[in-house]
């Protein structure tokens, strides 16, 4: 096996597997066991994607659209992305300052891909998306991680992000609304790190704005080349269909940006999976430039569900919520249950452990924030219905109740 290990690419080493598809797949093997899971771990919306979508997929497929696509997408799809990125964010583009790719996952890796070498370092905020750091270092560079606590509101500050750039500083990953933290950037806390980036021109932007429809509270999104016009050569704007229309399934993710780069992950692209899904392009097309009363109605739903879930989850003893200003997750503090022992003998040292009892033992899955680079919280999808979500919190609240203190037998 060692032999064989040697044979990988050395960047492969570095990076660990998802801990977000981890935890499906101990979701996945104690279904297939027989067990009944309440899976707050996944990051999709749990609606069937609008009718009028996969309509348009179907006429594609009948009207024998499946051929390969440009590598950078249909034109037409690309008008339509740059004509959402002109009225909805203000970005003055066209269709030749976009690129379309097989989610936005592929769009943030392509990116990366294309412009990091050995050495470079690139600037992640922590709380963070799983995949951030490790797509950093399969890339061969070095991601560096920014704390951002409670106390910032999960977001990075001016004076944090000026301590972080050096000469080697290649791009900052910038998430509003936050996977995991729901945190949400306002126009003036953009406007400050802006002011930051102009005096730093090597350092690029990428603005990953996928939850931008699932903000709360009457708020507005703002994102920050929109903020800043003068920082747009520098910035490459990410989104895309997934979490806005239901989507997550058809892998299609969008972004605009300087064209010198847009052209290298093209290239990078064509050498690499090619276009998107024809079928799926025709279904984003619908999605851009159909009806858009879903967004409206499922952000309502969700507006509602954070507010049940925070809630219940500040009435759980041992755990402690901030109210997330977008997005679909909960990111809880579980300081309180750290160094008690569950009713199985598991001693709950740190967040991971507690992620992982919760599944073992309340049959319920929730994603340790550690993962995510802040310990010790969990990170919890409310992308259920309100019943389940209920069911979820009560399994939570009687494991909670059922900790012992390590030396005695004090409960939370």
């Amino acid at each position: 096996m060692s032999k064989n290990l040697e044979r990988l690419n050395a960047n492969l080493a570095k990076a660990q597997p998802s801990a977000t598809y981890r935890m499906m797949d101990r979701v996945a093997a104690r279904r297939a066991a027989g067990a009944k899971i309440i899976s707050l771990s996944a990051g999709e919306p749990d609606f069937n994607t609008p009718a009028h979508i996969c309509d348009a997929a179907v006429a594609a497929i009948r009207a024998g659209h499946t051929r390969y696509t440009q590598v950078a997408g249909m034109r037409a799809l690309r008008e339509a992305v740059a004509a959402k990125f002109r009225t909805e964010n203000g970005l003055d583009v066209s269709w030749q300052d976009t690129i379309v790719c097989s989610g936005g996952k592929q769009v943030i890796y392509n990116a990366l891909a294309a412009t990091l070498n050995e050495g470079d370092e690139v600037i992640v905020p922590a709380p963070y998306w799983v995949s951030y750091p490790e797509m950093v270092q399969l890339c061969g560079a070095n991601p560096v991680i920014v704390a951002c606590g409670e106390d910032s509101g999960f977001k990075l500050t001016p004076q944090a992000l000026a301590a972080a750039i050096n000469p080697r500083t290649r791009w900052l990953m910038l998430n509003s609304p936050s996977n995991p933290t729901g945190a949400v950037y306002s126009r003036d806390e953009l406007a400050a790190l802006a002011d930051v980036l102009l005096a730093h021109p090597h350092v690029l932007v990428l603005s990953d704005d996928i939850y931008e429809h699932l903000i709360f509270d009457n708020a507005d999104f703002h994102t920050i080349a929109q903020i800043e016009p003068r920082l747009r050569p520098q910035t490459l704007t990410m989104n895309g269909v997934s979490k806005a229309y239901a989507m997550t399934g058809w892998r299609i993710g969008f972004g605009t940006g300087p064209r010198w780069l847009l052209d290298a992950m093209e290239k990078l692209q064509g050498q690499q999976t090619s276009g998107a899904s024809s079928i799926s392009q025709h279904a984003a097309l619908a999605a851009l430039t159909g009806p858009q009363k879903f967004i409206s109605v499922s952000r309502a739903v969700f507006e509602q569900r954070r507010d049940l879930m925070v809630q219940l989850l500040n009435d759980t003893p041992g755990l402690k919520c901030v109210v997330p200003g977008g997005a679909f997750y909960a990111f809880a503090s579980c300081a309180g249950l750290i160094g008690h022992r569950t009713p199985a003998g598991t001693l709950l040292n740190t967040d991971e452990d507690v992620a992982h009892a919760l599944l073992d033992e309340a049959d319920v899955a929730v994603v340790h924030g550690s993962a995510f680079g802040l310990a010790p919280y969990i990170r919890i999808a409310y992308a259920l219905d309100n019943d389940s979500l209920r069911e979820a919190c009560q399994a939570i609240t009687r494991f909670c109740r059922s900790l012992s203190a390590e030396h005695g037998d004090e409960s939370i």
